[in-house]
């Protein structure tokens, strides 16, 4: 490949606050479906009469607890299959036309949620609005990777996995403000719908990757298609690994964290407090992420932070309780320390690849894990029904997958000498 042509520092500044603004909104849309999943299901399940349930008189909490499954597991689909269509985008197309039309994805489909009248209406909304959410992630990556040198990589890698926690931290905040009840969270589904100014301005106004515009894809020049590279040697072997790195950490956050939220709202407690506390974590522990892989290792780093994430969720689960004083400290410790995976997987998966399929390759691993995740969540679902509603049996059975990734990256390559550009 040619060298691709100088970019400026202004179109380079562009990039970045494309790809953190797009991750940061759909951070936003991923915070508000655990707050407002239960408040919508108190609102649109019958009761037991056949009647609408009330804020007092729901179907159970075990129905409530499949149902939310059933909108994780939507999210987790609708992320695998999105990451996978507009990463092919991205390369085919363009990092930016993939990257803005992911964010218009999530807005638009988040703000027809406001009209759902039914629970299914409300999933398949959900499930529409994550193919953007999924889009966004490989197509910002891609544009970072190229667009910026090697030296400033795990700060930015970084500062990638703090946007959506952040997007979740501010949502989090907004719910605290204004409270999300039965009778009152449509009003969040707007805010989700608010990023559809930022998805304009990136598909009209920000620059192109010129990486990817030297690239000889573009002029016809290479025949195979970059989803059935990476699914063919000499890549198959990394992306099937990538694909089980990035599976885990997504599991462990949705089949076992994100189960914090309805517990302590079921136990009366501040919900979105108790996201705000995990997201102040989350934002400090993705923002280390590239930098302690950077300086301690892709390994090491990736080997410690399962083994202290399993720890931590197991001491929440069997030990605490939301109504007792320990519990918001323990949520914080587990954001800032589960977390330091999101940072890590911008910096490591896009080296697993080479330029021509970056996007595609960083889309199936980040995003092909949701479907193993989406497994993991309805297992989670069957478990709620299996303990009559026990949140925390559920979350300490899930826990255990930490422990699959202190297994899996004993194979994994060291890239920390590879060049992104190779």
């Amino acid at each position: 490949m040619s060298d691709p042509p100088r970019q400026s520092e202004r179109d380079r500044a562009v990039i970045l606050a494309a790809a953190f603004l797009g991750w940061l909104t759909a951070g936003i849309v991923m915070g508000l479906g655990p707050l407002a999943a239960r408040p919508a299901l108190r609102d649109l399940l019958p009761s037991a009469d056949g009647s609408l349930s009330t804020p007092t008189g729901p179907a159970d909490e075990g129905t409530v607890g499949v149902w939310f499954a059933w909108y994780l597991c939507a999210f987790l689909l609708g992320g695998a299959v999105g990451g996978l269509w507009f990463g092919r985008l991205g390369d085919r197309k363009g990092r930016v036309r993939a990257l803005g039309l992911s964010i218009l994805c999530f807005s638009l489909f988040t703000g027809a949620s406001w009209f759902a009248q039914t629970p299914g209406q409300l999933l398949v909304c959900r499930f529409l609005a994550s193919l953007g959410i999924g889009g966004t992630w490989p197509s910002g990556v891609a544009l970072l990777s190229e667009a910026w040198p090697d030296a400033s990589r795990p700060g930015l890698a970084g500062a990638m996995g703090t946007a959506a926690n952040l997007g979740i931290l501010f949502m989090a905040l907004i719910g605290r403000q204004f409270s999300i009840t039965p009778d009152s969270w449509r009003w969040t589904m707007l805010v989700g719908a608010a990023p559809v100014l930022l998805g304009l301005w990136v598909v009209f106004w920000a620059p192109e990757s010129p990486r990817w515009l030297a690239q000889p894809l573009r002029a016809g020049k290479i025949k195979a298609g970059p989803l059935t590279e990476v699914f063919r040697p000499p890549l198959l072997g990394r992306t099937v690994l990538g694909i089980a790195l990035g599976t885990i950490p997504l599991v462990g956050t949705w089949a076992s964290g994100k189960w914090l939220i309805p517990w302590a709202n079921a136990r009366g407690e501040d919900a979105a407090l108790t996201q705000a506390v995990w997201a102040v974590g989350a934002v400090l522990g993705s923002a280390a992420g590239g930098w302690l892989a950077s300086r301690f290792g892709r390994r090491a780093t990736y080997f410690v932070v399962s083994l202290a994430s399993l720890l931590i969720n197991l001491a929440i689960y069997r030990t605490l309780d939301p109504a007792q004083p320990a519990f918001l400290p323990a949520v914080f410790l587990l954001g800032l320390v589960a977390t330091v995976f999101f940072g890590w997987l911008p910096l490591y998966l896009p080296e697993l690849f080479p330029t021509r399929v970056r996007a595609t390759g960083a889309g199936v691993t980040y995003n092909f894990g949701r479907i193993v995740s989406a497994v993991g969540v309805l297992a989670a679902g069957s478990l709620m029904a299996w303990f009559q509603g026990d949140y925390a049996r559920v979350g300490e059975a899930t826990a255990w997958v930490y422990g699959l990734g202190m297994v899996a990256i004993l194979f994994a390559p060291d890239t920390s000498k590879r060049a992104v550009g190779d």
